[in-house]
């Protein structure tokens, strides 16, 4: 792929093979967006195809294609609606993404006009709504005609659909003879929560973000289910004119808002770049406020005469530029801040939001870490922040890159609540009341209940049905969290769910006869269940949720010991050496501390060896087998047998093993393998094999799948839609293959 080339850098047949691609990417990208409303990339990767289009359009235009996404707006109207012509093309903007290209956008107009860079030159600055661009055609003052954009010069008859929305007028009185109103039509964030609430309970499609709820709505076939729906429309311009409504832009807002349509309050006239940034800078804080999405700052030349002479390049006007915010950035209110309480028993703080879209996806959750994050430092009390702690009622800086859990990146104490207390975080767990402790070395502080708390066990439950575990069709965590909580018919550990067919038939109250399941649907669970019985040994130890056991590393144990019989018997044998683990550790902390008091050298290994002295040979054996499997060290050991050890977690692993055919693992036959002992990585779309397909082929020819890129990588994997990952590879100077090549490779074997 040439994307990772700089574009100074291309030779001339690598430019026209790579704008081939991007015409191709630019165009999908476009019909999902604009013609299906449903994007398949986020804002910012599309805006980055069109840059490096244009870049590359720019240091070879004789390679201009035909069908280049430089001279197109838009997208083709789809089937089923009839076509209009847009007596005035509907152009897009160009965009700027940063102060300079908003400077460079005002130098650029004063060379076209002539003026000097100290002349008086004023713009208008909205907010850029996230919505569908619709023109309204009146004539006489009467709703005649309603289009969307489509590809600018052809748009789509939405008429029957405009006439639902409730704030678009049916007649005007004053208007001039004939006259298009342009402007987006939108959602607000409450009427789209309530919108996917109904559709949810429906059971039909909810909408990713309020851009997609509206511009669906409006492009319904059937009137009556947009008029359902909670449209509203923004005006801020206007089409084809019998006679001009002002001399400047903002006159012409006004006179708009005069015949009765909504236009945006935060309009505002701005005297040069420093007042446009500074108005950019206020609406950006203001965003999660607003009530309805918005992507950056429209600003436009406000004289209507100077907007005539600068004229239009081929699908932008030059007297307008659409300042875009991050695409994977936005602030927002700090409402609340939760704890959840995982399967380890990890204490998780979670930032309840003031929803806001971030990166397509409308966010009011974040992780906060930890402790230590909230408090504004690392987890070795290193300053993060610069030491500024969060607290409930901040204005913090959500970021989402890609598809990543949203997180906090930072907060405005400029804007703190006078009222807002420092985050005390709890000492007892917040669902059975245990102490929540936090040990040397654990960025976390976890509950100490184990089985006793409610949280663990369900999270422990919804972990071992999970899709990498046993993967149980029809039992998933809504599931879980009913069984759970049942009392005539509870899951409360894994061996219930494989008894659950045969309580259910000696209860006088069956599950098919319970609101929500029928006869087939229970008869579908206990199969499903059934079908489970039969298991292989990886997905089983990654299944018990065992702290720092992830699937790599129960895959690796259950190829290393085969079969459950010598597992067990492996960790059980070694638990005298985790025992003396914990001595020794605990030894060398002492013995560092002492001589750090006393000024001399610690003398570790006679205390490490003291620690280990008198520990049973087989015992020995046994830690130092199952320590130097790859992968597996000193903290993975010793959370598999502190799991054993426990009498309640270990009977409720035999009790689930006693119902289990488990079968027996391959053992790891790599000798011949080009990929054993390295690091791969897959991403983008495989077609022709399942990602976990291609990731157990991985690991049975001895390669670590790993699910990001770094400088340990050794082999990328990249097949359609890879991203982020592919860029940093190239970076990194990992090597890189398609899928076919992946396939290549494997097949030899």
């Amino acid at each position: 792929m040439t994307d990772t080339i700089e574009v100074d850098a291309l030779t001339e047949a690598q430019a026209s093979t790579e704008l081939a691609h991007l015409a191709k990417a630019i165009a999908k990208a476009n019909a999902a967006y604009h013609t299906d409303d449903a994007p398949e990339i986020s804002d910012a990767a599309y805006d980055d195809l069109k840059r490096r289009n244009a870049a590359i359009e720019a240091r070879f235009p004789q390679l201009k294609r035909a069908d280049s996404p430089s001279d197109q707006v838009g997208a083709p109207v789809a089937e089923g609606f009839s076509k209009v012509t847009h007596a005035v093309a509907m152009l897009s903007l160009a965009n700027a993404f940063d102060d300079d290209d908003v400077a460079e956008f005002d130098q650029r107009i004063r060379k076209y006009l002539g003026m000097d860079a100290k002349a008086a030159l004023s713009y208008t600055a909205e907010p850029k709504i996230d919505g569908l661009s619709l023109s309204l055609r009146y004539e006489n003052g009467e709703l005649v005609q309603a289009a969307t954009r489509g590809d600018g010069a052809v748009g789509e008859n939405v008429t029957a659909n405009a006439r639902t929305i409730e704030n678009v007028p049916q007649r005007i009185a004053g208007a001039p003879e004939l006259l298009e109103v342009r402007g987006e039509v939108y959602m607000s964030h409450p009427d789209f929560e309530a919108l996917n609430e109904r559709q949810a309970e429906a059971g039909q499609k909810t909408f990713a973000n309020p851009r997609n709820a509206a511009a669906g709505s409006l492009r319904q076939l059937d009137a009556n289910i947009t008029r359902a729906r909670p449209l509203r429309f923004f005006a801020y311009a206007w089409g084809a004119l019998s006679d001009p409504l002002a001399d400047t832009q903002m006159g012409a807002i006004q006179r708009l808002e005069a015949f009765g349509f909504q236009t945006n309050p935060l309009t505002r006239l701005c005297d040069g770049t420093q007042d446009m940034i500074a108005h950019y800078r206020h609406i950006e804080q203001e965003r999660a406020t607003l009530g309805y999405d918005i992507d950056g700052v429209v600003y436009k030349v406000n004289d209507l005469a100077l907007q005539s002479r600068l004229g239009f390049r081929s699908t932008t006007p030059r007297w307008a530029v659409a300042h875009k915010f991050p695409a994977e950035l936005a602030w927002t209110r700090l409402d609340a801040i939760d704890i959840q309480v995982g399967r380890t028993g990890a204490l998780s703080p979670v930032a309840r939001l003031t929803p806001v879209t971030v990166g397509g996806v409308v966010v009011s959750n974040a992780t906060l870490h930890n402790e230590d994050y909230i408090a504004g430092r690392d987890s070795k009390g290193g300053v993060i922040r610069d030491g500024k702690d969060i607290r409930v009622g901040d204005w913090v800086q959500v970021y989402r890159a890609g598809d990543v859990i949203p997180k906090i990146a930072d907060t405005d104490v400029s804007k703190r609540p006078q009222d807002a207390v420092a985050f005390q975080f709890p000492h007892r767990c917040p669902e059975c009341g245990s102490d929540a402790i936090r040990e040397e070395g654990d960025a976390v502080r976890r509950c100490t209940g184990g089985l006793i708390c409610p949280a663990q066990a369900v999270e422990k439950l919804k972990h071992f049905v999970g899709r990498s575990a046993f993967d149980i069709e029809g039992l998933g965590a809504k599931q879980v969290e009913m069984f759970y909580h049942d009392d005539q018919l509870p899951i409360r550990t894994p061996a219930d769910i494989f008894s659950l067919k045969d309580r259910d038939a000696r209860n006088l109250s069956k599950l098919a006869n319970r609101d929500g399941w029928g006869e087939t649907s229970a008869r579908n669970l206990f199969n499903a269940i059934e079908e489970r019985r039969k298991v292989p040994l990886g997905r089983v130890i990654f299944a018990l949720g065992i702290r720092h056991v992830g699937e790599v590393a129960a895959n690796d144990l259950a190829r290393h010991y085969t079969t459950w019989p010598s597992f067990a018997l492996a960790v059980d044998t070694a638990a005298p050496a985790a025992e003396c683990q914990l001595q020794a550790d605990a030894a060398e902390v002492a013995e560092r501390e002492q001589a750090a008091q006393e000024g001399r050298r610690a003398r570790i290994k006679p205390v490490r060896d003291a620690a280990w002295a008198d520990l049973p040979a087989d015992a020995r054996a046994a830690w130092l087998d199952l320590t130097g499997i790859d992968g597996i060290g000193a903290s993975v050991a010793t959370a598999l047998v502190t799991t054993f050890q426990q009498e309640a977690e270990r009977q409720s692993i035999d009790a689930l093993i006693s119902g289990l055919d488990i079968q027996e693992a391959e053992a790891r036959t790599t000798a011949d393998s080009p990929v054993a002992g390295k690091t791969v990585v897959f991403t983008g779309t495989l077609e022709k094999m399942t990602r976990a397909e291609a990731k157990a082929r991985a690991e049975t020819l001895g390669a670590k799948v790993s699910g990001s890129v770094s400088a340990k990588t050794d082999l990328l994997v990249a097949g359609p839609g890879a991203g982020s990952k592919a860029k940093k590879a190239a970076d990194l100077g990992v090597e890189t293959i398609d899928e076919d090549g992946w396939l290549e490779l494997i097949e030899a074997l």
